[in-house]
């Protein structure tokens, strides 16, 4: 006998009463049994009730996979009580991965053919929610025949449904785009919404779609200004901003229309002003208005005073309360500031405030936005701002602030005297946050000015004395007191406070830094190397110096030994050489065929780009799916640079210095194209530096000749493991159509064996409003890149 069946009423207080988790369970299974028995009975009466008590288990989270077929039975049922529980349950309990949605199409079909508009509905939610790209295909025709039928409440779901087909399949567009021409002079708010939306869709899809309706761009800046003059209806109002969401999308349209559009572009400027103006500020309605206002006149080809006005409403939304915009604001200026540069440093002072936010994420982007301002003329100003907050700021964001003041004071410095100022302060506030090279590009600065060696070892004497913790700060103490230890001990700087310093005193602080717990082993040998260099500086006898240097002749550490019996060496046999190879090193020029060619790909980039450290950026290249054997070479440290035989002695020492390279000019590479995909090309030109032969670098060109934008772009590499590879940073994000500035990026390639060169590369970007990625692998190399 069967149990008469329970209410879905009555199931749902039994489970919401049930005290524990296991009575629930209990409850469930019993009732799944029993809705189990039922489906095998075939009851056609209840089948729409147990199947609406099923779908509440599954919207508690158990499995109900068993009702499917029961829907695909309801569906195709003449009863409207079981057709809309069957459509239901399709929506919740079938997606694309099952091949049983591909069973209903054609109930759907004859559902849409019927001119009942419920059932229509029904199945027009169905096919907006589940329908594959099959389904999508089948039934495109009807619905089609939809959009234009009478009813309003049936034309509203199928212009969703068409939304969800361009999307599904983006081939269908000129099937849909004879309807929406006639779909814009609808006044229903719904239908007007849904029409706006699906020619958004089909513009981002077909370029034919988006050259076809920038014709109605006078059309749709008519609807708008109707909207912001007259309003559209008092139900569709928020906050007294006239149906905000309508505004929106079609200012979202009218960016992808104007776009490199220079007609369509001039047809809303007039518009696009009058809504900056007249936008009710007071609401969030009519902030969100505001910001789509100000991303259309960033895309298009607007006048430069419109831009400007876009600009001063980015500076109003960085003095909100509301965080969520001031971090919209900040966003949008960082990509502003590239095109509009002058009119964003007019907010500058806004902008530093907002660097003491409590929010990281908006103290972050403050950050990498004033980076991007520094600049020539207020380098000082913005330099000690960005000093303070790093003096305060959380130790999350001390790595990239310091390497952005370091990047920062190495392009825009206005004396070698405030440049070296500048980084000893970043040593002593945030040494153990500042990038590999911050050492090296500082004892070469110091080098390089003579005039200042007095000042620079008197300056980081002093701030070793008060502090040995930071690193990168005690290692360049230690090579500029090894260098310069007799200048320090003279005392005739007149730049500094007068400070006597005695030869006990020099050597004691240096004996504390090789004895400090703190110290890393390479710190040790810069302390090592300067005990070295004073033997020949000071005045008074080396006994000390030269039993500190037997002491690490037994060091565990094997570099610091293989030093200490070098020196000993020296000491002992070579005593009479010892004060020529302890020479103070030449001047340093800085630059070069390669220096010049990484500052020129630098000096390409004007702001976010140059400025913010590329760190994070490398640490995005280690997903690269397991390229070449699952080695990243994006992710190793800078390469260094082999030694020539004649560098064996300075080697030793480990100290800078450039000899001049004997090596014959370098045979010219020829140039290989490597990727070609709708108008989208990536060449690839080679250069061998001729004083280093095993470093290859490669500079990567990407052109478009098609006719959007290539934007998103992003080029990342791998190599073997045999091989060391450095990424620089990209020109840009955005490869311009019709064969635009080109964006180039430099590799270098470190390849001391001379093995074949292999290079994989992974592409990502947005190109015709579609993602693209592809992954390809480099063989065809020429054989002039190594060997």
């Amino acid at each position: 006998m069967v149990v008469p069946s329970r209410k879905l009423q009555d199931l749902i207080e039994e489970i919401r009463g049930a005290k524990t988790q296991a009575q629930e369970r209990e409850v469930i299974q019993k009732e799944c049994a029993h809705i189990r028995a039922s489906f095998r009975d075939g009851d056609p009466l209840h089948r729409h009730r147990q199947l609406a008590k099923l779908l509440y288990v599954h919207m508690l989270g158990y499995p109900a996979h068993f009702g499917q077929m029961e829907c695909l039975k309801l569906i195709a049922s003449p009863r409207f009580t079981d057709k809309r529980v069957g459509y239901l349950g399709a929506m919740l309990l079938l997606d694309e991965r099952q091949d049983a949605h591909l069973l209903i199409t054609n109930s759907i079909k004859n559902d849409l053919n019927q001119g009942i508009q419920v059932v229509q509905g029904l199945a027009l939610c169905t096919l907006s929610t589940v329908g594959s790209a099959e389904m999508c295909r089948d039934l495109a025709t009807e619905v089609e025949k939809l959009l234009l039928q009478p009813g309003s409440y049936v034309r509203k779901k199928a212009v969703l449904t068409a939304v969800h087909m361009i999307r599904k399949v983006p081939e269908l567009s000129n099937i849909f785009l004879p309807p929406c021409a006639q779909l814009l002079h609808e006044r229903h708010h719904g239908i007007l919404l849904g029409t706006i939306t699906l020619i958004t869709e089909l513009c981002e899809r077909s370029p034919a779609a988006l050259k076809h309706f920038q014709k109605v761009v006078p059309q749709l800046v008519q609807i708008l200004r109707t909207l912001v003059t007259t309003g559209y209806s008092t139900e569709h109002s928020i906050s007294g901003v006239s149906d905000p969401f309508l505004q929106v999308q079609i200012l979202r349209l009218l960016r992808i229309l104007g776009r490199n559009h220079e007609e369509s572009s001039d047809t809303m400027n007039d518009l696009l002003a009058q809504v900056a103006t007249n936008t009710d500020t007071s609401r969030n309605a009519g902030n969100a208005v505001l910001f789509e206002t100000v991303l259309t006149i960033m895309d298009i080809r607007s006048a430069t005073g419109l831009r400007v006005l876009a600009v001063n409403i980015l500076g109003r939304f960085l003095l909100n309360s509301d965080k969520n915009i001031r971090y919209v604001a900040l966003t949008s200026l960082l990509r502003m500031v590239q095109s509009d540069h002058s009119a964003v440093q007019r907010h500058r002072p806004t902008v530093v405030e907002c660097l003491r936010e409590v929010d990281a994420s908006l103290s972050r982007r403050a950050l990498e936005l004033s980076l991007a301002l520094v600049n020539s003329s207020n380098v000082r100003a913005m330099t000690q701002e960005l000093q303070s907050f790093l003096e305060s700021c959380s130790p999350d964001l001390r790595a990239d602030c310091a390497s952005g003041i370091l990047l920062a004071a190495e392009r825009f410095a206005p004396t070698k005297r405030w440049h070296i100022d500048t980084i000893l302060r970043v040593l002593t506030t945030a040494g153990t946050h500042v990038r590999d090279d911050a050492v090296a590009n500082l004892t070469q600065l110091i080098g390089g000015a003579q005039e200042l060696h007095a000042y620079s070892v008197r300056r980081l004497y002093s701030a070793l004395a008060e502090d040995i913790s930071q690193q990168p700060l005690v290692q360049v103490a230690a090579w500029c007191i090894g260098e310069y230890g007799d200048l320090l001990l003279e005392g005739s700087c007149e730049e500094t406070e007068p400070l006597q310093v005695e030869e006990e005193d020099v050597l004691d602080l240096l004996e504390k830094v090789l004895q400090s717990h703190m110290s890393l082993p390479a710190t040790r040998g810069y302390a090592l190397t300067a005990l070295m260099k004073l033997s020949t500086r000071l005045r008074g006898d080396n006994n000390r110096i030269r039993q500190v240097v037997s002491i690490y002749g037994s060091c565990l550490d094997m570099e610091l030994q293989q030093r200490a019996v070098e020196y000993n060496t020296l000491f002992r046999k070579y005593d009479h050489m010892r004060a020529a190879i302890l020479e103070k090193m030449p001047l340093v020029e800085r630059g070069g065929t390669q220096d010049e060619e990484i500052k020129e790909s630098k000096e390409a980039q004007l702001s976010e780009a140059s400025l913010v450290p590329t760190e994070p950026q490398a640490s995005e290249l280690l997903d690269l799916l397991d390229l070449l054997d699952g080695t990243s070479g994006a992710a190793q440290p800078p390469l260094p640079l082999e030694p020539s035989p004649g560098d064996v002695l300075v080697h030793l020492l480990d100290l800078p210095c450039d000899l001049p390279s004997a090596s014959p000019p370098p045979a010219s590479i020829p140039n290989l194209r490597v990727f070609e995909r709708e108008g989208l090309q990536l060449n690839l030109s080679f250069v061998r530096p001729p004083g280093t032969p095993a470093l290859l670098l490669i500079t990567i060109t990407a052109i478009n000749t098609s006719e959007a934008d290539v934007i998103h772009f992003i080029c990342q590499a791998a190599v073997p493991k045999s091989f060391q590879l450095q990424l620089q940073a990209p020109s840009g994000d955005t490869v311009p159509a019709h064969s635009g500035l080109p964006v180039t990026q430099l590799l270098r390639i470190l390849n001391p064996n001379k093995a074949p060169l292999r290079l994989k590369l992974r592409l990502t970007y947005n190109h015709f409003g579609q993602s693209v990625q592809e992954i390809f692998e480099v063989n065809n190399l020429p054989m002039e890149t190594w060997q």
